[in-house]
């Protein structure tokens, strides 16, 4: 079983961690560096009107909007790695359990669409199996719901899907095609990936009742897991196989390692070995540019350091104690020497929940995951929401040449990536600084062209519109433009 970790990095809860009765000073112009440019100290100033910069609210929110032709980031790891990686991905389950053996449909797969689907799900599961036909070369169809399929994917609300499995935002299960077959058959071993041979039918299950943004990222995950490897690996930056969860549609490598899972090559039954053995000229022969180098072993994920990343993750606790939960899994990723995406996760957790009297703390924690981010293979989209925090940070303090500095190098990352929540918000922070700094007219554009990605990114009208405020309120305490 394959779960979406809940309360998983999203944009809309990023924004929480802006500065709260404090401001950031600048210093001296002579500055160089970023973290000079951030400098936390308190302050206190009257807040201005913001009523112009509220005026889109009232105006009626646009449709649905549709991301241009896909333009996925190309995988940039080295073959070798890549062979590490499927082996882990696909013979080992999340919890750590081995599968004996490959398993995958044989054959052309169908798809249907059950249930209630949410407005602009079918159009994002058309252009999803687009994608895996000209990307993965898969041969997959949607056939009318009517129809038996391969692949059932089922929307139905949140509360029945959270009344079985409480901690899943959308999960697949082999061997069903309904959730009345789900329910009926929850406790029958053949539901037990490490038990599956070959794959004949898999049930997905969706929300009905989320974001459009969510919506399309379960598609991605949970169809692209029915079709390939079930595993999540916290290293792989540029991979939606991810528990981190930034990366929200497939990508490059991943529809590689889809292409190379359902390589001819490659067999149902295939042990561990035996794949080792055959996928290295496969990935030759699908990626001859990856026939470089490699970083060598990446070393295990202990179980501790995931379990504190899933209650940093989780909303059970307060704040204090998803802190606890950051600093302990910051601590293991320490000890452990890792330089990859575990560490800068880590660091990144530790920034969002440190309390506003430790600013300058969170700021180096941020700034040092950015770094680390930008040094790693498809993880622009993860430096991307670094900028948008240290935007925030730059907004509120009223340095709009670095708000106008981090957005444009972010907006085009969350835009190539697919990620309208990301790109809203960076949109809407950019339109503060454009208005602060008198562009009035460039700001409203903007203001308006990000609520287009808002509806998808954040769903209701209520939930734009509070996020529109949200990021009004962080000029408050700046003076206003004239």
């Amino acid at each position: 079983m394959s779960l979406v970790a809940p309360a998983a990095v999203q944009v809309h809860k990023l924004v929480e961690g802006r500065p709260a009765r404090r401001c950031i000073k600048r210093i001296s112009a002579g500055a160089t560096t970023l973290a000079a440019l951030l400098v936390l100290a308190a302050c206190g100033a009257q807040a201005p009107d913001v009523s112009e910069r509220m005026a889109a609210s009232a105006m009626p929110l646009p449709a649905l909007p549709r991301f241009g032709p896909p333009d996925p980031l190309p995988p940039a790891r080295a073959n070798a790695d890549m062979v590490r990686d499927i082996l882990e991905m696909g013979f080992f389950l999340e919890s750590g359990r081995a599968v004996p053996a490959l398993s995958r449909f044989d054959g052309p797969v169908t798809l249907r669409v059950t249930g209630a689907p949410p407005v602009g799900a079918l159009t994002d599961t058309d252009r999803l199996i687009q994608r895996l036909r000209s990307e993965a070369d898969i041969d997959i169809t949607r056939v009318p719901e009517d129809q038996p399929a391969r692949i059932n994917v089922t929307f139905l609300p949140r509360a029945r899907i959270r009344s079985l499995v409480p901690q899943a935002a959308c999960f697949l299960v082999p061997n069903v095609s309904s959730w009345q077959d789900f329910r009926a058959n929850r406790r029958n071993p053949a539901l037990d990936w490490a038990q599956v041979s070959v794959r004949q039918e898999v049930g997905i299950f969706i929300p009905s009742d989320t974001t459009p943004q969510e919506t399309r990222d379960c598609l991605h995950e949970e169809v692209g897991q029915a079709l390939g490897p079930l595993n999540d690996l916290f290293r792989l930056t540029d991979s939606i196989f991810n528990d981190d969860n930034f990366q929200t549609a497939l990508t490059g490598f991943d529809m590689l390692v889809l292409r190379a899972w359902n390589d001819p090559a490659l067999q149902n039954g295939m042990r561990p070995a035996q794949v080792a053995a055959v996928l290295p000229a496969v990935l030759a022969r699908l990626n001859p540019r990856g026939e470089r180098g490699g970083t060598g072993p990446a070393g295990p994920t202990p179980r501790a350091w995931i379990n504190a990343i899933e209650a940093a993750f989780g909303g059970e606790g307060g704040r204090d104690m998803r802190l606890d939960a950051a600093s302990r899994a910051l601590t293991l990723a320490n000890a452990a020497g890792w330089q990859d995406g575990r560490l800068a996760l880590s660091l990144f957790l530790v920034a969002r929940f440190l309390p506003p009297q430790e600013g300058e703390a969170a700021l180096a924690a941020l700034i040092r995951a950015g770094a680390i981010y930008r040094d790693l293979p498809g993880a622009e989209v993860h430096a991307a929401h670094v900028d948008m925090q240290l935007t925030v940070q730059a907004l509120a303090s009223g340095q709009m040449d670095l708000v106008m500095q981090l957005t444009t190098r972010a907006i085009p990352v969350a835009r190539r990536t697919e990620n309208a929540a990301l790109l809203s918000s960076l949109q809407l922070l950019r339109a503060e600084a454009l208005q602060a700094m008198g562009a009035r007219a460039d700001a409203a554009a903007l203001r308006l062209d990000s609520l287009i990605w808002a509806r998808y990114g954040f769903g209701t009208d209520d939930a734009v519109r509070a996020r529109l405020a949200e990021v009004a309120a962080l000029t408050r305490a700046l003076p206003v433009s004239r």
